[in-house]
């Protein structure tokens, strides 16, 4: 695949978290859509990586940190970091981790 749309697999699933796997080579991301109230317990990242928001709005509690997303916010994690986050509205975003 060398490239793709990725509003066109956009799913919100009603008080639920919808994942996808997109693959290129040896490459991978994760397309997230959270629905809106919805929330991703606090966890730890096991590689370095970031998060590109591509649409929506809610906080990413990055350690101690709250940062606010939305479209076209990008947010980087170093390898071990805790974070959570919570969708105040319906919200895509990318996870790439290296």
């Amino acid at each position: 695949m060398h490239d793709l749309n990725l509003r066109d697999y956009i799913e919100y699933k009603e008080g639920g978290i919808f994942s996808r796997v997109i693959k290129s080579g040896k490459y991978d991301a994760t397309l997230f859509c959270m629905a809106e109230g919805t929330e991703m317990s606090e966890h730890t990242s096991a590689r370095e990586g970031f998060v590109l928001i591509i649409e929506g709005s809610g906080v990413f509690k990055l350690e101690d940190n709250n940062i606010e997303m939305f479209g076209g916010k990008m947010i980087f994690m170093p390898e071990g970091t805790v974070h959570s986050l919570k969708a105040n509205s319906n919200t895509s975003f990318i996870l790439v981790l290296f």
